[in-house]
């Protein structure tokens, strides 16, 4: 079963070694003003509603939970070639020494590992693959992802405000994630497989006596 298969790998007990990273994704919708504002001689600060659409990037958030580590990377899709760069970069770039990743992520249909064969040659490929254990969250389960919970933050405290372009949202992004590392702020997820085999029991089939 999907869902304790992810309670059971929030479960264990912090290894370096042996990360347990969350993976999830969200656009972002590039929003610019029309017209500039202003502030008004009471101190009041005025927006014109008017704004341009300056296109979409897609946000993954990359989060260890108990190590209190996160990255958010900005891309400009959120295609299979896309989620391969991303896994390479979380295992060559953000874990090189770890002797295995746990990924835990949605299953869309864009989350094959096959593509790394697309930008590496088999060899790189498949030490990158070898690398990696992926854990999927289960169908309509995504709340299960603390990253999705990330998102969720980091929508709410660095990207409230409208932004025009890239570059701003990638420096807005890395401010937040910056500031949320040398906090280290981890992550303690309560919820257990015991917990689940109780208070979400009608999920489970029934047997008879």
């Amino acid at each position: 079963m999907r869902m304790e298969a992810v309670l059971d790998e929030y479960e264990k007990p912090y290894d370096p070694d042996h990360p347990v990273v969350n993976l999830d994704e969200s656009p972002k919708q590039l929003i610019g003003e029309s017209r500039s504002g202003f502030t008004d001689k009471h101190g009041v600060q005025h927006i014109d509603y008017e704004y341009t659409r300056n296109g979409v990037r897609d946000l993954y958030m990359i989060v260890e939970p108990k190590g209190g580590r996160r990255q958010v990377l900005v891309k400009q899709n959120h295609n299979q070639i896309t989620y391969a760069q991303v896994i390479a970069h979380i295992s060559e770039s953000m874990y090189p020494k770890a002797k295995q990743i746990t990924v835990i992520e949605d299953n869309l249909s864009a989350h094959k590992l096959s593509a790394l064969y697309q930008i590496y040659p088999p060899e790189k490929a498949r030490q990158i693959i070898e690398r990696i254990r992926i854990v999927r969250t289960p169908a309509h389960g995504s709340w299960l992802n603390v990253a999705e919970s990330e998102l969720s933050v980091l929508t709410r405290q660095g990207l409230s405000k409208r932004i025009a372009t890239e570059q701003k949202l990638r420096q807005e992004v890395s401010d937040w994630y910056k500031t949320r590392n040398d906090k280290c702020t981890r992550i303690q997820w309560t919820f257990t497989t015991k917990d689940a085999r109780v208070k979400l029991k009608h999920l489970y089939p029934k047997f008879n006596d």
